[in-house]
């Protein structure tokens, strides 16, 4: 494995108006790199993001975090979609400048990989060769629906769903029904007794450690693949 790399801050223009703060985390050795947005609840710098910013890099994958323009003003009401789908493009250029030649995936933690995935299918991200999701928020918890799964459908470039089966935003077999009708483009990588923070029982008979390890394993996998 690679060696870690320090997250190194950034700043983000989205225009001519606004910035928002960004963090770069870079293994000498990257053959990749990932934009990874955050959920709605919780900015660039947590816990879950800064762990999976880590273990990617020791994967031999970079990675640019940033926050939506809501989350830097300490706001708790996200965007807008065109400003959050502004920001998502604003990241990816920025990505795609400073990795230039590597390979280039964008997505992220639930709400930031929706408002990724409702971006790219408005208008292909230059140069993004595929979308990874973390728990991708396909209906509010006790609202079943696939509703917000619709847009995916003019998405034309190859996905991965990295889901819990206990997931309450995304239920499993609503998952499994979507990723069949996006076809060959599509695949679901079942984390089994995982909520949506990636959260497994005790029951279980796992750890968080463990289930975070396999979703790094299989993002990797994937997006080097």
């Amino acid at each position: 494995m690679s060696t870690t790399a320090s997250p190194q801050p950034i700043r983000i223009e989205i225009d001519g108006e606004t910035a928002v703060s960004g963090l770069v985390q870079a293994p000498a050795d990257a053959k990749a790199c990932y934009v990874l947005a955050h959920g709605a609840g919780a900015g660039m710098a947590h816990s879950f993001m800064a762990a999976t910013a880590d273990g990617l890099a020791q994967r031999g994958i970079a990675s640019l975090r940033y926050q939506f323009p809501y989350m830097e003003r300490g706001s708790k009401r996200t965007d807008p979609p065109a400003v959050a789908h502004a920001a998502v493009r604003a990241a990816v250029a920025q990505a795609a400048q400073r990795f230039e030649g590597l390979r280039l995936y964008a997505g992220g933690k639930s709400f930031g990989g929706r408002m990724t995935s409702q971006a790219q299918a408005a208008a292909p991200l230059p140069a993004v060769e595929g979308l990874v999701f973390l728990g991708f928020p396909l209906h509010p918890d006790g609202a079943p629906s696939s509703a917000r799964g619709e847009h995916l459908r003019e998405v034309r470039i190859p996905v991965l769903f990295v889901q819990g089966t206990r997931d309450k935003l995304a239920e499993f077999p609503r998952m499994q029904a979507l990723a069949a009708e996006l076809g060959s483009l599509a695949t679901l990588m079942e984390i089994a007794e995982a909520d949506h923070s990636f959260h497994v029982l005790a029951r279980s008979g796992r750890k968080d450690a463990e289930v975070l390890h396999q979703v790094l394993d299989g993002m990797a996998a994937w997006m080097l693949r």
